[in-house]
């Protein structure tokens, strides 16, 4: 089994790095996964752009599973069912397009995965609330509770973190500016960068690739783990 990482797609502006990929790396199958890191477009407005990157998505040859980031429609993912699947919190939008819930810890192919959705829209004064911006974009603090929960359950070890943002200290490497909006959140994955064991951590948000110690910012790269 294959795991494939991937920054923001934003819709079908982004879609391109990930269709190109599979159309030069061949060999994948439905038991192969996609892990998308956010503002993905797959639920928008409901209309023909959501039909069109959930078709995108469907016709790959692999399984595409995806945090949520900041961009995308909570009023309509709140609509789906939660389901366990591979030991956390999951929707199901297709039967190939899967969302991992804020705070979970998943085991795939003997390998943990920590996800934590969520990031702030700096742009959102731009954005018309409930149709282009969410408040849901940033965690409850339900959210957070069950996050450090599944990580103390996991005994503060897992293999992979994947979020869409990152830890304060980390984003103040990358750019000039953070939004202090986003600053709780930030500091929340601080706290789970000090306390928690992992082999790497993959995040996008940015929209830059980079990479600092054991953090990669994801945009334009596609990555494959290295198991």
């Amino acid at each position: 089994m294959a795991i494939i990482l991937s920054g923001d797609t934003h819709g079908m502006h982004d879609m391109g790095k990930v269709t190109e990929y599979f159309y030069v790396h061949k060999g994948y199958s439905k038991d192969d996964y996609l892990i998308i890191l956010g503002d993905t477009g797959i639920l928008w407005d409901g209309g023909q752009s959501d039909r069109e990157v959930q078709t995108t998505l469907e016709n790959l040859p692999v399984t595409t599973l995806w945090i949520d980031g900041n961009h995308d429609n909570f009023d309509m993912l709140e609509e789906y069912d939660t389901e366990i699947w591979h030991g956390g919190k999951v929707q199901f939008i297709s039967d190939s397009i899967i969302h991992l819930c804020r705070g979970q810890v998943f085991e795939l192919e003997e390998k943990t995965f920590f996800t934590f959705g969520g990031g702030y829209s700096t742009d959102k004064m731009n954005r018309t609330a409930g149709i282009t911006w969410w408040p849901q974009e940033m965690p409850s603090n339900d959210e957070y509770e069950e996050g450090l929960n599944s990580l103390e359950r996991a005994g503060w070890k897992v293999d992979y973190i994947l979020t869409h943002t990152c830890p304060e200290y980390v984003a103040q490497e990358l750019v000039t500016y953070i939004d202090p909006e986003e600053e709780p959140l930030q500091r929340y994955l601080e706290q789970i960068a000090e306390y928690t064991e992992c082999r790497k951590w993959y995040f996008g948000h940015w929209h830059m690739d980079e990479t600092i110690d054991d953090f990669r910012c994801l945009y334009n790269d596609m990555v494959e783990l290295d198991y």
